[in-house]
């Protein structure tokens, strides 16, 4: 499980061989999480505070070329 950034206490990570659409997990120390698809940023599922959780979006916002590229060398396309 890679981590791909840190937003203050807050780990982002990609895993390799992750199911789609396309996503990260941001964790914050207390172990509370938010899943956010990378292309659209909806948020899948959310534990972190309000305020956490603006803070990982206006980072992804700003870093989403990063995760795209990040999540396709975790997550080759299969062989068919």
């Amino acid at each position: 499980m890679p981590r791909v950034g840190q937003i203050g206490p807050i780990a982002i990570y990609i895993y390799a061989a992750d199911h789609a659409p396309p996503h990260f997990h941001a964790i914050n120390p207390g172990q509370e999480e938010a899943v956010i698809e990378i292309q659209t940023l909806e948020v899948l599922e959310n534990s972190l505070s309000s305020a956490e959780l603006r803070t990982v979006l206006a980072w992804a916002a700003n870093n989403q070329a990063m995760l795209i590229d990040r999540w396709n060398a975790l997550n080759p396309p299969r062989a068919r």
